[in-house]
C-alpha cells in the first residue's frame, strides 16, 4: 500500500563513511534516523578508494573509533598503517556489530533538499525516489568524495580503458603486459605507482606538480605495541584530542635554526626513518610557520630524492620547489625507487600539458602516447564538492552551490547561514583532513548531537547562523592560514586544484584544540553566533 506524503524521521544522515556510521549510532538512541549512501557498502573513503596501494597514513590504533571500549579491545589491526581492505573490513564490522545497516539505504544518493520554513523541516529527495521529511540533517558527505575528472576532449575516442582511481573494480585489475598511463602525483599517485610499475609492461606517470613523500615505515603491528595501546586507550584518546592534529606525534619546542647542520641532519634522519608519515613536518617547532626552517626540511627531502633516483634529470623533475607540507605530505613504499625501473617513464605535464585523449592514448603539447589503460589519479573536488553537487535549498530559496559560488562560507565549519538545522561533519573551514578524521569526527558528532538534544529539551524548533558569524569565522580561518606556509602552494586545501573554482583556504589549521574550544565556547556562551527559533506556541484547548 502506497504511503501518503513523505516518510517521517527525526534525523537524516547523508553518507555511511566513518562519521556517518557513528552519527547513526549516537543519534538513533533518542531519535528515528535514516541514512542515505551513494555506494552499496559502508566505509566512505575506504569503500571508494580500492586502487593499488591505498593505505591510511595515520597509525591504525589511532585511526579508529573510541566510543566503545569493547570494540577497541576486540579489534586487531594487522599493520601499523592499515591497507584499504582492512579499513573497509573494520567499517563493515562496526556496521554489523552495532546493527547500523537497518538504518542505511544503499546505492541511493541524496539529489536535492528543501527547507520548509513553515514546518521547520527538511524535505530530502534521493535518486531512488525516496522523499523523507526530517527536523535535522547531518551531512557526513566527506571532504574527499567528489572525484575530479579532467575535461580533456576526445575521451569517447579512446579505444582502451579509462577510469578514475575511485572507480577501481572490487575484483581488481590485471595490468600485466599493459601500457599504462597514471595521471597525478597526489597521495593516490604516490601510493599506486610502485605497485602498478611491478605489473605493467610500461608505466608513464604524468606529473604536473611533484610531491614530497617519505617512507611509510609500515610493518606488521607489534603485539606489545598493540597491548600497550589497548591498556591505555582512554588516556591516549584524551591526549589525542589535545594535540594539534589529533595524533600522538612528537611536537618539539626547538627551532630548526637553533640547531647546527649536523644536528638538523640527525633529527631529520630520525624523522625519515620513523613510523609516522608526518614526523618530518614536526621535526622542529617552526617547520610550517618559518620559510627558512621549512627550507631546511624541504632541502633534506629533496636530497633524499636525489640520492634515491639514479637519473639526475628525472630526480630534479621529482624535486618539489614549494614548501614541504604546503600540500599534503605523501607516504609510500618505493615511490621514488620506481623511477629507477626500465619500464617507468616520468612525463613532465607542467611544461607539456595533456590536451586531449586520442583513439590510441593521450596527446600533449609536445607528443602523442599510446596506452591500453589510462588511470586518473586526479583527486577530488575537495571539501565543498560533495555538498555543492546536491541541490540544497534554504530558507531564502538560495542553494548551497549558489551561496558558495565565490568560496565556502560556514560558521565553525558546522552550519551555513540560511540552511537551518543542517549540520556538517568535517565541513568547509573545519580541521578536516588536517586532523585525524575518525576521532575528530566523533567529537564533532557528539557536539552536534548534544546541541540537538539540548535544543529539543528547550523547545527550540530551528537553529541557524548569520552571515556576520560566518564572516567572523572566515577571519579566524584566514588568520590561522596566514601564519603558515600553506598559502605558498596551490592545492586542494585552497581550491586551486580545480580550474575555475573560487575560494580561499578551506581548512582550519589553528589546531584541533583551538577548534573545539571555539565550538564549545560558542554553545556555552548562549549559542553565540547562532540564531534560535522556538517552537510556535500551542493554543490551549
Amino acid at each position: 500500500m502506497a504511503q501518503d506524503g513523505p516518510e517521517q524521521f527525526d534525523v537524516v544522515v547523508i553518507g555511511a563513511g566513518f562519521s556517518g556510521l557513528y552519527a547513526i549510532h549516537r543519534l538513533r538512541q533518542q531519535h528515528s534516523v535514516v541514512c542515505f549512501e551513494t555506494g552499496d557498502g559502508v566505509g566512505g573513503t575506504w569503500y571508494w578508494n580500492r586502487y593499488p596501494g591505498a593505505r591510511v597514513d595515520i597509525i591504525s590504533v589511532e585511526y579508529s573509533y573510541g566510543f566503545d571500549e569493547a570494540l577497541q579491545q576486540e579489534w586487531r589491526w594487522p599493520e601499523y598503517f592499515s591497507a584499504q581492505p582492512a579499513l573497509e573490513e573494520y567499517a563493515n564490522h562496526v556496521a554489523d556489530r552495532f546493527d547500523l545497516r537497518k538504518h542505511i539505504r544503499f546505492s541511493n544518493p541524496v539529489t536535492r533538499m528543501r527547507f520548509d520554513g513553515k514546518t521547520n523541516r527538511w524535505h530530502v529527495h534521493t535518486a531512488n525516489g525516496d522523499h523523507v521529511e526530517a527536523r535535522w540533517v547531518i551531512a557526513a558527505t566527506g571532504a574527499l568524495h567528489a572525484p575530479n575528472e579532467p575535461a580533456w576532449p576526445g575521451r569517447e575516442l579512446f579505444q582502451g580503458q579509462v577510469l578514475h582511481t575511485t572507480q577501481w573494480p572490487r575484483e581488481g585489475m590485471d595490468l600485466t603486459g599493459k601500457r599504462v598511463a597514471l595521471i597525478g602525483t597526489g597521495s593516490t599517485g604516490v601510493q599506486a605507482t610502485p605497485i602498478i610499475a611491478e605489473q605493467a609492461a610500461h608505466l608513464h606517470l604524468f606529473q604536473r606538480t611533484p610531491a614530497y613523500s617519505m617512507p611509510s615505515g609500515n610493518r606488521p603491528l607489534d603485539p606489545e605495541f598493540e597491548a600497550d595501546w589497548k591498556a591505555n586507550y582512554a588516556e591516549r584518546r584524551q591526549q589525542m584530542l589535545q594535540t594539534w592534529g589529533v595524533s600522538l606525534i612528537d611536537y618539539p619546542t626547538y627551532s630548526a635554526l637553533d640547531c647546527t647542520p649536523e644536528q638538523q641532519n640527525e633529527i631529520l634522519e630520525k624523522a625519515w626513518r620513523s613510523k609516522n608519515a608526518f614526523q618530518l613536518l614536526t621535526a622542529f617547532s617552526d617547520v610550517m610557520v618559518n620559510p627558512a626552517a621549512n627550507n631546511v626540511v624541504a632541502e633534506f627531502a629533496r636530497n633524499k630524492i636525489r640520492g634515491i633516483v639514479k637519473d639526475p634529470k628525472t630526480a630534479e623533475l621529482l624535486c618539489p620547489t614549494y614548501p614541504i607540507g604546503a600540500k599534503r605530505l605523501g607516504n609510500d613504499k618505493g615511490y621514488y625507487e620506481a623511477f629507477n625501473r626500465d619500464n617507468v617513464t616520468l612525463v613532465d605535464a607542467k611544461s607539456a600539458p595533456i590536451v586531449a585523449f586520442t583513439a590510441k592514448g593521450l596527446r600533449t603539447t609536445e607528443a602523442e602516447y599510446e596506452f591500453d589503460v589510462i588511470i586518473l589519479a586526479t583527486g577530488f573536488d575537495a571539501v565543498t564538492g560533495a555538498m555543492s553537487r546536491i541541490a540544497i535549498e534554504g530558507v531564502d530559496g538560495q542553494t548551497v552551490a549558489e551561496r558558495w559560488r565565490d568560496g565556502p562560507t560556514t560558521y565553525l565549519g558546522a552550519m551555513i547561514a540560511g540552511m537551518p538545522n543542517l549540520f556538517m561533519i568535517h565541513g568547509p573551514l573545519t580541521p578536516a583532513a588536517q586532523a585525524q578524521m575518525i576521532t575528530a569526527g566523533e567529537w564533532q558528532i557528539n557536539w552536534t548531537a548534544d546541541i540537538i538534544e539540548d535544543l529539543e529539551s528547550r523547545g527550540v524548533a530551528r537553529i541557524d547562523t548569520t552571515p556576520e558569524a560566518e564572516q567572523w569565522w572566515a577571519q579566524q580561518v584566514d588568520a590561522a592560514a596566514a601564519m603558515t606556509v600553506h598559502n605558498l602552494a596551490d592545492s586542494w586545501y585552497n581550491a586551486k586544484n580545480i580550474e575555475g573554482k573560487k575560494g580561499g583556504f578551506m581548512i582550519y589549521i589553528g589546531g584541533f584544540p583551538e577548534y573545539t574550544r571555539a565550538c564549545t565556547e560558542a554553545v556555552a556562551g548562549g549559542y553565540r553566533g547562532f540564531v534560535l527559533t522556538p517552537e510556535p506556541a500551542t493554543a490551549p484547548a
